[in-house]
């Protein structure tokens, strides 16, 4: 949508009045909202957010991990680049790969809540993605089958373990 005052740039500022039931908008690029001012509003606009990932990321994770305190923050290290949890805190990024298992209490509660899971669901590659395909779909039918095991359905846990022979018979090799 662009901006009703210069018609060149985005709309990002909205403002909504009514009065006496009638209900005018107004949708405004940033500069045209700043030149134009003066808003009858209850509060003044910053349009200089400070709602930065890093920052939401930060909030989330001081709000998840309040019964650690300061200093055990602090003392959450990876082995491997040094990287702690007040670094991560204040950047939002790690610094290698193992510091999702050095910190992995405290990484994958805030990730799960920020992203819904913590396992990838997107798109796969498609000839380098039939394997994860295939082992993910081996994985699931293992699940099912420990699942109907502990509810003694045996005729189904039976049929999850012949299909999950026949994916190790494709491959030549046993699952």
């Amino acid at each position: 949508m662009l901006c009703e005052r210069c018609k060149k740039n985005d709309a990002n500022v909205h403002l909504t009045q009514i009065v006496n039931s009638v209900k005018s908008q107004l949708n405004l690029c940033e500069k045209c909202a700043k030149e134009m001012g003066g808003f009858d509003l209850p509060v003044d606009i910053d349009f200089s957010s400070p709602f930065t990932f890093q920052n939401i990321l930060s909030g989330i994770m001081d709000y998840i991990n309040q019964p650690l305190k300061q200093e055990d923050n602090i003392s959450l290290t990876c082995n491997n680049c040094g990287t702690n949890y007040g670094e991560f805190k204040n950047k939002g990024l790690v610094g290698c790969s193992e510091c999702y298992t050095n910190l992995n209490n405290t990484l994958m509660s805030v990730i799960k809540r920020v992203q819904g899971n913590v396992e990838h669901v997107g798109k796969i590659p498609k000839r380098a993605g039939k394997s994860i395909i295939e082992v993910r779909k081996i994985n699931n039918l293992k699940e099912e089958l420990k699942n109907a095991i502990e509810k003694e359905e045996y005729e189904k846990a039976a049929e999850l373990r012949d299909i999950i022979k026949g994916f190790g018979k494709e491959k030549g090799e046993e699952v």
